[in-house]
């Protein structure tokens, strides 16, 4: 069966060209196979994504705008891990909280994967919450969370919709077929 290897190449040097916001990009220096190579990329803190389901087997989607593709996306409720010393289980309760006003009373981890290691560091960390509960925060949507659509979505609609390339944020789609998986669907 196929598995990732992980192994530890140290940098021999590290150049920062971009400071970011969110993320940076950087050109890392490395040995390979008796060569020093130079690759750029954007290291990434890492994020998390839920999928929230309820009985009657919806899923909870956020419509989302994303500049760099210039559409508005069906999403999973998603943020960064970029509050110290907070663990990926409380950051995808706070992201779904903060991003669709629900709780939930069950979480587990669903999948983990690289968003695009090609070029990027971001790895992703899906959740499955179950058990939701609508609540009130003092969270303050801005930005591109103004505009979120929460909305509840039949799983095979989802799935359809992945299937016919009409749903295309990664994690949304990595997250639905795992889901769909787990469930024997």
């Amino acid at each position: 069966m196929p598995k990732d290897l992980p192994i530890e190449l140290p940098a021999n040097r590290t150049e920062l060209v971009f400071k970011g916001r969110v993320w940076d990009v950087v050109t890392e220096h490395f040995d390979f196979q008796g060569k020093e190579l130079a690759r750029d990329f954007i290291r990434h803190p890492g994020a998390v994504a839920v999928i929230a389901i309820n009985e009657q087997q919806e899923v909870l989607l956020i419509r989302q705008y994303r500049r760099p593709v210039g559409a508005y996306l069906w999403e999973l409720p998603a943020g960064l891990l970029d509050v110290h010393g907070e663990s990926p289980e409380t950051a995808a309760l706070r992201e779904l909280a903060e991003e669709t006003d629900y709780r939930a009373e069950h979480i587990e981890h669903l999948i983990t994967f690289h968003a695009s290691p090609g070029g990027n560091s971001e790895s992703i960390a899906v959740y499955l919450a179950s058990g939701l509960t609508p609540m009130v925060t003092d969270y303050v949507r801005s930005g591109e969370e103004a505009d979120l659509r929460p909305t509840w979505v039949p799983l095979t609609d989802a799935l359809e919709s992945i299937m016919r390339s009409e749903m295309k944020n990664p994690a949304a789609v990595i997250g639905v077929l795992a889901l769909a998986r787990k469930l024997g669907i």
